[in-house]
């Protein structure tokens, strides 16, 4: 009896099913003895699966395109210093961030919606290292894990208490520092001003950003009356203001000149008698005679803050204070001078009798008042703090606060905090099974807790607008991590959870095979899907498997572009619309990767063999396309958008990467194996879906399988078991394009049967050590055609899409019957190029595989033009004459093919032709020509 299944291993079930594509370091095979190898531990698999994949860590890539774009990615997980990913993390929180610089793009404060996605980009890097370690078992992936989660574990716990403060060096002795992006800033007890008549208000400070409107302090009822000293106003230059009638009555003092970042400045604002003073550093830079407003004026001031603005929308100060101290007098200029060397205490002046903070204290949350009226300040954050123990983010609870009341999309106030939680939760899900740290299921665990106490109180309307609502309301795939949870925490409301995503009008339209797609935003709503399938398995409600089943063949092949991407600027368009859709923001790449994370969790109900065949294309062009063939330990290097225009250079770096892209980007190209095997729920088969170099460890059967080929390159595979000696059936994918025969020997012997393109070929047998299996699949060229313009064509050579290599911006034009083979293959109308496999060239345009992450120009689609009648090279003279769907005399006479001989091509001519005369498409001396043509042209094979 097999012991009992560990949390562990639930949770490794799950992660299965929510990999892609993976690899592991290109290697050379040795024999593996099964008795003494290492195997994974057990998993479990759905009960409604009927074919389970296999771990990432029994699946080893060899040599190959696949393994060269993992060295790659590889290269940069090794080297990216993960501090800078948790910079933010920890900034939230209020900790240490050391001289760590936040990434740029999506994921610092700087960046676009001011940063309201950040923390996403951690969960991807997260799920990188942990695939990375399955594949290498290099430990210094498992190290890097290790320090990222101790880090979020330090996080969450300071999330959960008070603000401390952080102590760093000052100007005198210490000073406390507010991290930018922890959003805390320090309150002072209403007295401070005591209705003073006359005032002096010094600090030193020590700017990090140049935020406008940042406030040094800001003392007031609301946004009516104040007084409030910024660090830079709209010009970028300090200012100084009170008013009791809005900002329309300000009266106000604007420094000459900008603070400087990172260094210390002092600060000092004088009122007495009608004079309002500014000082910079000692120096007076701006006086008024008008001032007559003081903080007598001001009343009882509900808010006193140092760092926070009573006007909501203005950025909390970033930086560090040294020394802040109020007088209810007006300080001289000479009296100002001299605290620009010493601190107040240690001046003429002595502390300020209405407040004096040194902000020496090093622990703690509060700030002693030396003035002797004991107005104890306190360490505050904007937001309060998480409603629950379990909140995890890289920024405050606001954005997801502030969804359940939104009606409108607005990113740069809400920006799919759901959809970042995800990624976090993700990343947590896969370092858990990958080293073993209980800290991560603790983490995500939290999260799940947290997430349930938050949406469960909410109204089904509301959770139903919110996922509505683009953008702000996209989560991602969060339904498929929470069910993954779920099946290793086993508790009720976790699975509760993941249905409180359900957005029924979507969920309700596919299930009845409605199609609603157009004009939604693609990526927000394929990984739904993904999840609904595993909901399917949590609970067994068809409609969700129905829903996601029906939704994927909206997409396939009616919204996808030859390399397998979709979607046009993010969106949808109306379905079988592919040449009126393309443009230079085609084809986002997170949209391939979920759509084949859909596409494998499909096949694992139905083993249709469309999933595999989607998933090849895909996989073998715009995912290993998206990845730029160069190494960079700083970005990784993968496309956002992949523009489908002529001439198009793909951009590898996209919105100073860290982007969604980018981040799924990073983990495709460390999980290439994860789908090349499949096994029968019941271990009676073995699904080779992919021909890729590989060696899989198949523990239950005490054998290995070891496949080598150089494919694409190579038109074929040769698998050789290895170890014991087991009983099951292979089942070789056949591939839909493989028109030009299908064969396979095993031991040297050919296997009776006639494979059919598109679906499986089965070989069972007792396999034992030594037995070969070879694999020879032909390619042929061949064109697929845009479903609303069939003269836009894009060129496959098996499973590969060639693209032209030409810098011209318009559609090219190029004709391929001119040397077409008896079997339809258009290829003999092309030109190998010397020296480089899958290069051509044709009309002095070169043709290469897609895969290829160059940067140069290239054309995906072109247009057909084939003007006049021509055979094996052989010009009739005549024209090529067009029907009123644009199927011309060449199409129709070539759609017959394959032709067994000659004759059968010249009797398909001269019926063809026979045809279109009495039909007046063509002339009866023309068509005398064309038949005589093909008569005397000589066809290659």
């Amino acid at each position: 009896m097999a012991p009992p299944l560990s949390r562990r291993s639930l949770l490794q079930a799950a992660t299965l099913a929510a990999a892609t594509p993976a690899t592991a370091p290109a290697l050379s095979y040795a024999a593996t003895d099964p008795a003494t190898a290492v195997t994974p531990t057990a998993v479990a698999i759905p009960s409604t699966w009927t074919v389970r994949p296999f771990a990432l860590n029994d699946v080893a890539l060899g040599a190959g395109v696949f393994a060269d774009k993992r060295r790659l990615m590889l290269d940069h997980a090794r080297g990216y210093d993960v501090n800078r990913l948790l910079q933010v993390f920890r900034a939230n929180a209020g900790l240490p961030t050391g001289d760590a610089v936040a990434p740029g793009g999506w994921e610092g404060l700087d960046g676009e919606a001011n940063g309201n996605l950040r923390g996403h980009y951690t969960g991807h890097f997260l799920t990188m290292l942990a695939q990375a370690y399955a594949g290498t078992r290099e430990q210094v992936f498992a190290d890097r894990i290790g320090t990222m989660v101790g880090a979020l574990t330090d996080v969450r716990a300071a999330l959960r208490t008070d603000p401390a403060v952080l102590s760093v060096a000052g100007r005198f002795g210490a000073a406390a520092l507010n991290e930018r992006g922890s959003y805390q800033y320090v309150e002072l007890p209403p007295a401070v001003l005591g209705a003073a008549t006359a005032i002096t208000l010094a600090a030193w400070v020590k700017p990090v950003h140049d935020d406008n409107w940042a406030r040094v302090f800001d003392f007031g009822a609301d946004t009516t009356r104040y007084l409030y000293l910024a660090a830079r106003n709209a010009n970028g230059v300090p200012r100084f203001a009170v008013t009791t009638s809005g900002a329309g009555g300000e009266q106000g003092l604007n420094g000459t000149s900008a603070l400087p970042s990172n260094e210390w400045s002092h600060l000092a604002v004088t009122i007495a008698n009608g004079t309002g003073t500014l000082y910079v550093n000692g120096a007076a830079v701006a006086r008024s005679t008008a001032m007559t407003l003081t903080p007598a004026a001001l009343g009882t001031l509900a808010h006193n803050w140092l760092g926070r603005s009573n006007y909501p929308a203005d950025p909390v100060f970033a930086g560090a204070y040294g020394g802040f101290d109020v007088w209810s007098r007006a300080l001289s200029g000479t009296e100002i001078a001299e605290l620009q060397g010493s601190r107040a205490a240690d001046a003429s002046t002595g502390r300020g009798d209405l407040a004096s903070y040194a902000f020496d204290e090093t622990t703690g949350g509060s700030f002693a008042d030396a003035s002797g009226r004991g107005l104890t300040a306190t360490l505050r954050r904007t937001w309060g703090g998480p409603s629950h123990p379990g909140y995890l983010a890289a920024y405050p609870e606001t954005q997801f606060i502030q969804l359940e009341s939104m009606t409108g999309s607005d990113y740069t106030k809400v920006w799919a905090p759901y959809y970042t939680a995800h990624k976090i939760l993700r990343g947590l899900l896969d370092a858990y099974p990958a080293t073993d740290d209980d800290r991560a299921l603790d983490l995500a665990s939290g999260m799940g807790d947290w997430m349930y106490a938050r949406l469960s109180v909410l109204p089904a309307a509301t959770l139903q607008r919110m996922w509505g609502i683009f953008s702000s309301g996209e989560f991602g795939g969060i339904v498929e991590a929470i069910c993954d949870l779920h099946a290793l925490t086993g508790k009720a409301e976790h699975l509760a959870l993941a249905r409180l995503f359900d957005l029924d009008k979507l969920i309700d339209a596919c299930a009845a095979n409605t199609d609603t797609l157009d004009g939604l935003h693609a990526n927000q709503h394929i990984p739904i899907f993904t999840g609904l399938v595993r909901l399917y398995d949590a609970t067994g409600e068809e409609r969700y498997l129905t829903a996601a089943s029906n939704f994927w063949g909206m997409v396939v092949p009616h919204r996808m572009y030859g390399i397998g991407g979709t979607s046009t600027g993010e969106f949808w368009k109306a379905r079988d619309v592919i040449a009126g859709t393309i443009g230079a923001t085609t084809a986002e790449t997170c949209c391939a990767y979920n759509l084949l994370k859909l596409s494998r969790t499909l096949f694992f109900h139905e083993q249709a063999p469309k999933y595999m065949d989607y998933y090849e294309r895909a996989l073998y062009n715009q995912v290993l396309g998206s990845k730029q063939d160069t190494a960079d330990a700083e970005k990784p290097l993968v496309t956002y958008f992949i523009g489908l225009t002529p001439g198009h250079v793909r951009d590898y770096t996209p919105k100073q990467g860290t982007t969604c892209c980018e981040g799924t980007g990073m983990e495709s190209a460390t999980k290439y194996q994860d789908s090349v095997y499949f096994a029968a729920s019941d271990g009676s088969a073995l699904y080779v879906n992919l021909f890729s170099p590989s060696q899989l460890t198949w523990a239950d059967k005490g054998v290995t399988v070891t496949q080598t080929t150089g494919y694409p390159r190579d038109q074929g595979t040769t698998l050789t078991i290895g170890g014991g000696s087991a009983t099951f059936e292979l089942r070789l994918r056949v591939p839909s394009w493989a028109t030009a025969g299908f064969r396979v020997t095993v031991n040297g012997r050919a296997v009776s049967g006639s494979p059919t393109p598109g679906s499986y070929f089965a070989v069972s047998r007792r396999w034992r050590a030594g037995d070969t299996v070879r694999v020879a699949v032909p390619f042929r060229l061949r064109v697929e055609r845009a479903l609303d313009d069939p003269a836009l064509q894009t060129l496959f050579l098996g499973p590969v899409n060639l693209v032209g290599r030409n810098s011209a911006t318009e559609y090219l034009e190029f004709g391929l019957y001119r040397n077409a083979g008896l079997s339809g293959d258009l290829l003999p109308s092309l030109t190998l190029v010397t020296g480089k496999s899958l290069h051509f060239t044709l009309d002095g345009t070169e043709f290469a595989p897609f895969f290829e992450g160059t940067e140069d120009p290239t054309h995906a689609y072109f247009r057909r033009s084939e003007p006049r009648v021509v055979f094996g090279n052989t010009d009739s003279g005549v024209a090529n004459p067009a029907k009123a769907d644009g199927t011309t005399l060449l199409d129709e006479i070539w759609t017959g093919a394959p032709f067994g001989d000659k004759g059968a091509l010249v009797a398909r001519v001269r019926s063809t032709v026979e045809a279109w005369v009495s039909g007046g498409l063509l002339s009866g001396s023309d068509g005398t020509k064309v038949v005589s043509t093909a008569e005397r042209a000589v066809f290659a094979p």
